[in-house]
This record gives C-alpha cells, structure tokens and sequence, in this order.
C-alpha cells in the first residue's frame, strides 16, 4: 500500500496545523465551561440549549457574507481578526463568570459574537490551507487536520472539565491564550494568494458559492450524502440515555461512549493520512456511510457497553472516511476563487446536520422510544446511500480522489 507524501513538508502547513490544533482546544474549553457557566447560572436544560442556538445562528444567517469575503480579502488576515475576536470575548466570559447571574444576557451576546468570528474564520481557514501544500499532499493535509479537531473534541472537554475545578475563569483565560497564539501561528504564514479580481459585493456573487455546486453533482452529492446521513443517525445526541437507562453505567459510561466516535475518527484519520484513497473514491464514500448507517443499528439494539462502544468506534471511524472524500473532494474541486464561498456553505449544512440531528433524534425518541427511534435513524442512513448512489452517478462511479 503506498504511502501519501506528508504535508508537514510544507512549513506554512506546519503553522496552519498548529493554528488548527491550538484554536480547536480552545473551542472545545470554552465551549464546556460556556456550559456549565449557563447552568451555574440558571439550573435549566432551555437555557443551555439556548447557548448552541446562539452559536449556530450567526453561522447560518452570516454564511454568504463570509464566503464572499473569504474569497476577496487576504484569508490568513480574516483568521487572524476573528481568533482576535474571540480573545476579547474570552475576556468578556471571565468579567461575566466574575458578576454571576446578573451576566446572562450578556453571556448570551457574546455566545453569538463568538457565533459571528466563527463564521467567518470556517470558510477562510478551510479556503487556505489548499494553498499551503501541493495538490497530491491534500487528501494528507485534509487528514491530519480533521484528526487534529478528533482529538480536541476528547481531549478539550476533557482538559476544560478538569480546569473548570479551578474556576471558569481560567478556563476562558487559557483558551484566550491558545486563541492568541493561534493567531500568531496564522501570521507566521509567507504563502500569498495571487492577486485576485474583487467582484462587487452582490447577492448573485455570494450566491455564487450555491450556483457552483449545484453545477458539480459530485460535490452536491457529497456534501448532501453528508447532511442526510447525520441528520438521521444522530445517535450521539441519545448517549445519556442509553448510559443510565439502558446499559445500566452511569457517568463513567457516558465518559466511554462519548470518547468512542471521536477514537475512531481520529485513528481513522492517522491511517488515511499515511494510506490516502487512492481509487475508487466515491463508492468508497458510499460504503462508509452505510457502515455508519449499520453500526447505528448495531448500537441502538445493543444492551452492553462493549458491544455499544464498538459499536459507536466504527461509526466515528466510518464517519471520518466520508469527511475525508468530502472535503478532499470539495477542496480538490473547487477554483481557489470560488472556497470560500463553497467552504461557508458546506460549514452551513455539516453544522446544521449535527444540530438538527440531535434535535430529530430527540423528536424520535420521544415520539417512539429511544431504541426504535435509533434504529430507524440508521436504517434511514442506509437508506439515503441507496438513494444517493441512484441520485448522483457521478458521486457513484468516481475513482480518483483528485483529478491530475
């Protein structure tokens, strides 16, 4: 099996990985202790919910604005600000956890501040790093850095938990930290983009980003193959439950099962970093969704926590085969001109797959139990393979990752 050539041989790549790794441990801090700041506050789940619809938003209302201007301005600049951005509201956190409840609106606003930065720093991280490495080292470079944010979604929570025992405020300051050098990291980039013709900030050219992949069905097919799958096997959403209620654990339990997608991505991840896809990319892509879609299956119907947590390691692993297809696809695909625009929407559908998806498996659960209503979200995800695979020919039958 041939190995991929590694894209830490590039040296701005190796500055765009630190930056990755360190603004990802920082988002997933900040995020816990934004949590448990919220609940400290209120003692209510609506409030904390409240906390992921106000992040969302910005994201979704802002994504064409962001697009557009990832593919105008200087993308390492646009990442700088917002990193900055979210370093101040880092510090409007540690003056909010300091007055307590009186602070809650105020937390809120700086919840969708936080939102705004983070829609705007997506497309521009993602529409860069294409340029830092050479077109056969991205399916590589695209590896390394989705398992960089694998591993901050375990070993963040983790880290931020532990912190919080010190105080909220030095969680939020330790993640302003790390947003810091995060930027510093971006800045120490030398890659420039070549001059780029600005087009009039106009509805038709932020909807550009829309026209493009509606003309390209491997990617629409991707990218949607992406959003339907997740949005029906939204499992994770569920993992409380079947912790206490139905493998009989507890919190230590749902520490392993939550752990379990995040391990096998990230293993996933390393090993496609050294092995890349070479053929058959799309039905491989299509295969992985349907593993997904059976260890879903596999889960909703198991009763003991080795099973479940196997179960939940070939879904997280399977998962970050399809991730890698489809960014190395978008990306691989995608004019430089034109991924910013294409990289803000694709953030629009993969974040709204996963909160939608834990909203519809809530909905499931509680209209048909929580075991039926896992069952039939992985079954819809073999589902829509089938569908897709019929829909998207050229999703089908594409071989190669990259085109030469």
């Amino acid at each position: 099996m041939k190995r991929s050539p590694s894209a830490f041989a590039s040296r701005d790549y190796r500055f765009f990985f630190a930056s990755r790794v360190l603004s990802a441990l920082g988002h997933q801090m900040e995020v816990v202790a934004l949590g448990w700041l919220v609940y400290s506050m209120t003692n209510s789940a609506f409030a904390l919910g409240l906390i992921g619809l106000a992040s969302f938003l910005p994201v979704l209302v802002m994504s064409l604005i962001s697009g557009h201007v990832a593919d105008q301005f200087d993308r390492r600049k646009i990442a700088m600000a917002c990193y900055g951005l979210i370093t101040l509201v880092s510090v409007g956190l540690i003056v909010c956890a300091m007055i307590g409840r009186d602070a809650l609106y105020v937390v809120y606003a700086l919840t969708i501040v936080l939102g705004i930065a983070r829609s705007f720093s997506n497309p521009a991280t993602q529409a860069l790093m294409p340029t830092l490495v050479e077109r056969d080292t991205l399916p590589n470079a695209i590896s390394w850095s989705t398992s960089a944010w694998q591993t901050a979604s375990i070993v963040g929570p983790a880290l931020g938990g532990l912190l919080y025992a010190l105080g909220p405020a030095v969680v939020f300051s330790i993640a302003g930290l790390m947003f810091i050098a995060s930027a510093l990291s971006i800045k120490s980039i030398r890659t420039r983009r070549a001059p780029q013709q600005r087009e009039p900030a106009t509805l038709g050219a932020a909807l550009a980003g829309i026209r493009f992949m509606r003309e390209k069905p491997v990617i629409l097919g991707a990218i949607s193959l992406d959003l339907f799958a997740v949005l029906l096997g939204g499992a994770t959403a569920l993992l409380p439950i079947y912790a206490r209620d139905i493998l009989m654990t507890g919190p230590w339990g749902l520490g392993l099962l939550r752990a379990m997608p995040s391990l096998g991505a990230v293993l996933m991840g390393v090993w496609l970093a050294r092995f890349p896809l070479e053929r058959r990319a799309g039905p491989r892509m299509l295969i992985s969704v349907a593993v997904f879609g059976m260890a879903t299956i596999v889960f909703g119907l198991s009763t003991h926590i080795l099973l479940s947590m196997a179960a939940l390691f070939v879904l997280g692993a399977s998962d970050m085969i399809s991730v890698y297809v489809r960014q190395t696809l978008v990306q691989g695909e995608t004019p430089d001109a034109m991924r910013g625009r294409v990289s803000a929407v694709s953030t629009v559908f993969i974040g709204a797959s996963n909160e939608l998806g834990e909203f519809e498996s809530g909905m499931m659960a509680a209209a048909l139990g929580t075991v039926p209503s896992v069952v039939l979200g992985g079954v819809g995800a073999i589902a829509v393979v089938m569908l897709w695979a019929w829909l998207f020919p050229a999703l089908r039958k594409r071989d190669h990752l990259i085109h030469s």
